[in-house]
């Protein structure tokens, strides 16, 4: 289930529904631990410390989650190795900037909140983009899918057995055989011509 290859279309309803996931999962931690009241009226510091490290815990087991569904879908499509893994890298760091923004905002100041987790934002939906539309380059799952099929050999005539056909084949056609006439029957034979006496 968590290995195998997946196509755009799922890939993309994956990555939405863990995106809603990993909210409704952020506001059970504010509820569980100041409440989101606690949240607003609290003051940065100290006191959102468990609600910064419950975000943390939570962010990261969704980027392990979203780490994997990713690593499927660059397998499936032969995407770049440095895609995935940045998009690996930079998801767990917005998670610690995301979980961090929780402990230091102000609400009475929206100017408090870091700029760069907006930056950091576009430039994890730009390699999700180029990881869903990635499409595999021609000819290279080939194997996979001879394995799949259950193909007893390759679709496609190697050199050797081009080779060998070449040399089973005659080097030159034996000429047809001329048929036989057809029997003549006994006795002498007719004249041609028309009527009896021909011509």
């Amino acid at each position: 289930m968590f290995t195998s290859n997946i196509g755009r279309l799922r890939f993309f309803f994956y990555s939405l529904g863990l995106f809603m996931a990993e909210a409704v999962a952020i506001m059970l931690c504010i509820a569980v631990t100041i409440g989101f009241a606690g949240l607003i009226n609290s003051m940065p510091g100290s006191s959102r410390q468990g609600l910064a490290g419950a975000a943390l815990i939570v962010s990261l087991i969704f980027v392990v989650l979203r780490g994997n569904i990713a690593w499927r879908r660059s397998r499936d499509a032969n995407g770049p190795k440095w895609t995935l893994w940045a998009y690996i890298v930079f998801s767990a760091i917005y998670a610690f900037l995301q979980a961090g923004t929780l402990l230091v905002i102000d609400f009475g100041n929206p100017e408090s909140a870091p700029s760069g987790l907006n930056l950091l934002g576009l430039s994890l939906f730009g390699l999700w983009a180029t990881i869903l539309w990635a499409k595999p380059v021609a000819g290279s799952d080939i194997d996979e899918l001879t394995s799949v099929f259950d193909f007893d050999g390759s679709v496609l005539p190697t050199a050797t057995d081009r080779t060998a056909a070449a040399a089973s084949a005659p080097h030159s056609a034996a000429p047809a055989a001329r048929p036989s006439p057809a029997p003549q029957p006994f006795g002498r034979p007719r004249p041609a011509g028309f009527g009896k006496r021909g011509l």
